[in-house]
């Protein structure tokens, strides 16, 4: 639902009535993850996707039909092999679908509106809704802060916000969405709760090194993925907004003392693209030494074997070296700064997602991977 937030967030401005489908649970080959949201107002516009095309239609309906009737509760789409007319994946996959009505006076309305509003602040924030339990608790939702103040509640005894509050703290922190099972004993239901979680962080940093026209080009494609892209280069004459106009910010500073400067995390991706020994080795020094995501350098064969003996020069240990994608980027026979932009992405969304970068042309591999995505 968060990866809609923006069109919510207007919705709700407008005073609109809608329903929310979000997917809740995945298994097999389902084309998206939790998280994935069709919303759908009064009037019959939708935005998001839940499934790439398979069953949107169905979902389509039942988020109308639940704004109608007020309910909320869980559908189950897979391969629909036992009826040919029903909507499965035809993927072969199974998905489990959250419907939820936001209604005016309803109690999920106010927390989603705080959820939705903290998002296009930029802020972090999960929410929680119950996905599995008493059907007077579905759709009830709980908005966690990362500092563990949240606002909402799920319908049951205090002890049960509390302990969905800090679970999904958890999940925050670690920049995932799932589940969270409550126990019976907890819930005071009779019977066990299963709370959905969807976590939203502020926008991972992208920090391109040299304002050159890989740059210009890398910076464009890194705000298709998602990024909030820096570029930083010491020459002001070239890190000028003409050059660069899809950059979020340009920074006119030497490389690494920017770096040693500001705030990177375990989901930042650096791309050094100056290739000039006088920028890349200070800058690589610190940067292969710093707990980001992905280190990547630009530069031929022979200029990253210079590269290598200068940081080798400098103390960077063959550990610290192994982190370094150099040349940068997948062999994509690149010649142009966009398509070397998509190949430095492709490599990026590689290393993130744990693929191999090959065709999956008479592959036997798969084609998602389960490798943690913070």
């Amino acid at each position: 639902m968060l990866e809609i937030a923006g069109e919510l967030h207007r919705w709700l401005g407008q005073r609109r009535d809608f329903a929310v489908a979000t997917v809740v649970a995945v298994g097999g080959s389902a084309p998206r993850q939790p998280g994935a949201t069709l919303a759908v107002d009064g009037e019959g516009s939708a935005v998001g996707s839940v499934s790439g095309g398979c069953v949107e239609g169905a979902v389509y309906e039942l988020c109308r039909r639940t704004l109608k009737h007020g309910a909320g509760c869980v559908e189950r789409f897979g391969c629909a092999d036992e009826d040919a007319f029903a909507p499965g994946l035809t993927c072969g996959g199974v998905v489990d679908i959250l419907l939820t009505p936001v209604s005016a006076g309803s109690p999920v309305r106010e927390v989603l509106a705080a959820a939705v509003a903290a998002v296009m602040r930029g802020d972090a924030v999960a929410v929680a809704r119950i996905a599995e339990g008493p059907a007077e608790l579905m759709g009830r939702a709980l908005v966690v802060r990362r500092d563990g103040l949240y606002q909402g509640g799920l319908g049951g005894p205090a002890e049960v916000d509390r302990a969905v509050a800090d679970a999904a703290r958890a999940l925050l922190d670690a920049g995932r969405t799932g589940t969270v099972e409550i126990g019976a004993d907890v819930s005071r239901s009779g019977r066990p709760l299963t709370v959905f979680v969807e976590s939203s962080l502020p926008a991972p940093r992208m920090i391109a090194f040299g304002a050159v026209d890989f740059a210009s080009a890398l910076a464009r494609v890194g705000k298709f993925l998602g990024y909030h892209v820096t570029v930083c280069d010491a020459r002001p004459v070239f890190a000028t907004r003409l050059r660069l106009p899809a950059a979020d910010e340009i920074v006119v500073q030497w490389p690494h003392t920017y770096l040693a400067s500001t705030d990177v995390d375990g989901r930042t991706v650096l791309c050094v693209l100056t290739h000039d020994a006088k920028f890349d080795v200070p800058l690589l020094e610190l940067a292969l030494r710093l707990p980001v995501a992905y280190v990547g350098a630009m530069g031929s064969r022979r200029t990253h074997e210079d590269r290598d003996r200068r940081l080798r020069e400098v103390g960077v240990t063959e550990r610290e070296l192994a982190r370094l994608h150099s040349p940068i980027g997948l062999d994509l026979g690149a010649r142009t700064p966009e398509e070397t932009a998509l190949s430095i992405a492709a490599e990026i969304v590689a290393h993130r997602r744990g693929g191999g970068g090959a065709s999956l042309t008479g592959a036997r591999t798969p084609i998602h991977h389960d490798a943690p995505l913070v």
